[in-house]
């Protein structure tokens, strides 16, 4: 249960997920990511606190406020899409966050380099020394 935990070991298990990770609140304000020195998509630190929109190009901004109204309207409760960069394959997936009552509380951004995941092949059971 989340009540056993300090904030510290929380902290270390976000920032230990393979995974980039931001929250968006229910104003659509920037509250939270993590692993901000290897993040794919990389944001100033002054980003925290302003809206959301400030941290994506203008070109795919209708895409993230149809997400986040459909979330809010309640017409979704995930999107995914990936994407080519760099020589990487990045899988961007979003996600509603809401209460235990489904009131939404904001957007949950988690993204991810998949191309070692998309290359293995076979089985593997054990581990390696």
């Amino acid at each position: 249960m989340i009540e056993n935990l300090t904030t510290e070991q929380l902290e270390r298990i976000l920032e230990t997920l393979p995974v980039d990770i931001s929250f968006v609140d229910e104003k659509d304000l920037v509250r939270y990511w993590n692993k901000h020195e290897t993040r794919t998509f990389k944001r100033p630190v002054s980003v925290v606190g302003k809206p959301v929109q400030s941290c994506h190009p203008k070109q795919s901004m209708h895409k993230v406020n149809q997400i986040i109204d459909d979330f809010k309207e309640g017409k979704r409760d995930s999107a995914e899409f990936w994407i080519d960069m760099a020589g990487k394959k990045v899988y961007i997936r979003y996600f509603a966050v809401r209460s235990t009552e489904g009131t939404y509380m904001g957007t949950l951004e988690v993204a991810q380099d998949i191309t070692g995941i998309k290359a293995i092949e076979g089985e593997k059971r054990i581990l390696d020394y």
